[in-house]
């Protein structure tokens, strides 16, 4: 862009001043909008409704307990050891089925050198006749869906003597499991 000349009032020659650049009064221009963008975007913000958090229902509480029959010969540890069809490795169900009506359920598999996979379910037992019935209420720790059937288990009693427990489960599968000591776990 050329410069006119001007005259001042002393007669001599002077330039006119320099106009700012175009593209600095473009990006303060950008900058201006963006702010003012920017702050009606927060104002907009602290105005807003705010949402409630959905409330979920609690999950139902598990019933207490009942404690079984005085001198139920089925309180105790029962282990089974079995090998499944389809299943590489050696399958150990640990049934701890306590006087106070809880019980603890452990299944691992143990296949070789590779750690040994498992599930560890507690809740409460009960006898119903010739059956055992378990209702799981924590599975790995965590709560389940009391309501869910697949966390009711029964299994009928095929035969129990002093320290063995044939437990035949719904889809016919016999469990011969042996008692083992009060405190006994599982090793992983």
């Amino acid at each position: 862009m050329r410069q006119t000349p001007l005259i001042n009032p002393k007669g001599t020659r002077a330039t006119a001043p320099k106009k700012p650049r175009q593209g600095c009064s473009r990006l303060q221009a950008h900058l201006r909008v963006l702010a003012f963008l920017l702050g009606g975007g927060l104002l907009a913000a602290c105005g807003a409704p705010v949402k409630e958090a959905a409330v979920t229902p609690a999950a139902p509480t598990p019933p207490d307990c009942q404690p079984a029959a005085e001198d139920d010969p089925v309180v105790g540890n029962w282990l089974n050891k079995r090998q499944q069809k389809g299943v590489t490795g050696e399958l150990r169900t640990l049934f701890t089925l306590k006087a106070d009506g809880s019980m603890l359920f452990t299944e691992q598999l143990k296949r070789p050198r590779q750690p040994s996979q498992g599930i560890n379910e507690s809740g409460c037992w009960s006898r119903e006749g010739q059956s055992v019935v378990l209702r799981t209420y924590t599975s790995n720790g965590v709560p389940v869906d009391i309501d869910d059937p697949i966390y009711t288990n029964r299994y009928r009693i095929g035969a129990l003597q002093t320290d063995e427990l044939l437990l035949i489960d719904a889809f016919g599968q016999e469990l011969r499991t042996q008692r083992t000591s009060p405190g006994y776990r599982l090793p992983f």
